[in-house]
Order: structure tokens, then sequence, then C-alpha cells
């Protein structure tokens, strides 16, 4: 009662366009970023599958250009302590262009496709999840594997790019399973969360991929995506063999990002939230449960009103048929 009382005396020293901006400043409940990101993901898991296999491919190759772009720095930079610096800059490049362009990236759905899970897990769902990830992780790997196969045989980069090109690639070789594991369930962690900051970031959306990609590069943390472009190059370049990479470097980005997409911040998110879905949850069926109380009165009364209009129906029949008895017969 208190608090009602204060909120109506705080919006009667309100205007309107007041209260209006009032409600465009004010931040999102964290149940309200849950339902954003839950109502998307049931959507992407209801998408066609060419659809699915086709933005997965795209995002594929598009992510590749994050290696593209780094290369493309790190060749025109001196040889300095603080060129790294500046050279990391050029990984978020694909990450700008699928997030933006609201392309398949598999990391993305390591969040969004399970919060519908979270809500009702049912078997329908955990196979709408699996083809899914299917899909579009096929896809985002046939995507990068077009990508390094255009850079190795087409010349499009220069000599000096293209070096650095394959200087940036043999990172993959440099990485234990272990590192790469743990470095996945950072990055997927940290794409998590980017993720769950997208419905409240707005005009700011470009400054917060940028920051956050920058900072998975510029800790080395392996993502699955980037890190399959990296590797097809290695392939086809001849300097390791397919299962050394893929058995090695981006098996354990792909497991160490679902652990810390999924697994971790997933779940966490979900668990923050679950206690007020809960109580608004029983909140609104208290709600329907008093107005189910209160139909059945109505309902009686309008019973007994039509009863009482049939009641008066009939005697007032019945007086006529007493009237017209008194009548002498027009015969």
């Amino acid at each position: 009662m208190l608090e009602k009382d204060t909120n109506r005396r705080s919006q009667a020293r309100l205007s309107e366009t007041e209260r209006k901006k009032v409600e465009s400043v004010a931040r999102f409940r964290s149940p309200v970023i849950y339902e954003v990101i839950r109502r998307q993901g049931r959507e992407e898991l209801h998408r066609p599958s060419v659809s699915l296999w086709v933005a997965g491919v795209a995002a594929g190759v598009v992510m590749g250009f994050s290696v593209v772009a780094e290369s493309l720095l790190k060749s025109h930079l001196p040889d300095q302590s603080w060129a790294p610096l500046v050279e990391h800059l050029g990984y978020s490049l694909g990450f700008l262009i699928v997030i933006m362009a609201r392309l398949q990236l598999f990391t993305e759905n390591t969040i969004t496709a399970v919060l519908p899970i979270c809500a009702y897990p049912t078997m329908q769902n955990f196979l709408a999840v699996a083809r899914l990830w299917t899909y579009v992780l096929l896809g985002n790997l046939i995507g990068t594997l077009m990508l390094a196969a255009f850079i190795r045989y087409s010349g499009a980069l220069t000599p000096q790019d293209y070096t650095a090109f394959a200087e940036v690639s043999q990172k993959v070789l440099e990485s234990s399973f272990g590192h790469a594991l743990v470095g996945g369930m950072i990055s997927g962690f940290l794409i998590a969360c980017l993720v769950w900051l997208t419905p409240t970031a707005q005009a700011a959306e470009f400054w917060m991929v940028l920051v956050i990609t920058y900072v998975i590069a510029l800790g080395g943390f392996s993502h699955v995506v980037v890190g399959s472009a990296e590797a097809w190059f290695v392939v086809i370049n001849g300097d390791a063999g397919f299962g050394h990479v893929f058995g090695g470097y981006v098996l354990a980005a792909l497991i160490g990002n679902v652990l810390g997409g999924t697994g971790l911040f997933t779940l966490l998110a979900y668990t923050q939230v679950v206690g007020e879905l809960d109580e608004e949850s029983k909140q609104q069926t208290d709600e329907e449960d008093d107005e189910d109380e209160v139909e059945p009165q109505e309902d009686a009364d309008e019973e007994s009103d039509s009863e009482s209009d049939d009641n008066s129906g009939s005697s007032t029949s019945k007086d006529k048929d007493r009237r017209r008895s008194r009548e002498p017969s027009a015969a």
C-alpha cells in the first residue's frame, strides 16, 4: 500500500512528457532482458533449415575477415612492443559485421537458443537446439574453409600481407589442448555477456562489440569460428595435418565455448531471474483466480436477472390469458 501511494505521489508531480523520459532512461530489469533473448532464441529455433545454413555459411566467411584485418594491420605496423595493441583491433571486424547484420554465429547461440530450454526443458526443445547448433556450426566451418581457400589460392593479398596472414594463423599450432580449452571458456563467457547486453545496448552496440571482442583478441582466448579459419589455412598451406589442428585446437575451443557460454553464463543468467519469474507467475495466477471468483457471481446475477425476466414474462402471459377468458366470445 505504501509503495502504491508513493508511486502515485511521485507520478503526480511529473508531467506526461517527464514520465516518458523516465521510462526511456530506466534500466531494463533482468527478467526483461531474459525474456527478450528467450523470444529471440525461440524464433531462431523455428527458422527453416535453409535459412540457418545460408546464414551460418555467410557468417563463417565474414568471420574469416577478422583474421584478414588482423593480418593487414600486422603487416603495416612496425615491429614494436605496442604493435599488438593496434593489430588486435582487426579481430573485431568479423564480429561487428556478423552481430550487427544478425547472421548466424555459433557462439551467440550458446545462450540465445538455450534459454528456451531453461524455461521449457522438453525433448522437442532439445532436438530443436541440436538441429540449430548442427546447421550453424557446420555452416560456420564451411564458410571459414571458403575464406581460407580463397586467401590461399586467389592471390588477393600481397606477399607481405600473405606472410602476415600465415604468421597470425600459426597461433593454432602454438596452443595446447588445455590452454585452448580454458581460453575457449573465457571467450564463450564473454560472447554470452555480449548477447546479454545487446537488448540494452541500443546506439552503443558498435562499441560494446568492439571492446569485448578486442579483449578476446588481446588475451589470446580461443574462439571456435575464428580459430577454424586459421586452422583451415594451416591445413591447406601444408603446415599441419587436419587431425592435429582440428582434434586439438578447434575441438578444445568448441568445448570451451560451449562450457563458457552455455554451462556457465547461461545457467547463471537464468538462475538470477528464475525466482523473479516464479514470483511474477504466482502473482499473475492469483490475479486470474481473483477474476475467476468474481465472474461466477456476475454469471449468477445474469442468470437471476434472466430468470426474473422469464418469470415476469410468464406472469404477464398468464394475466393476458385470464383477461381473454373473461372477455365474451365474438361468436
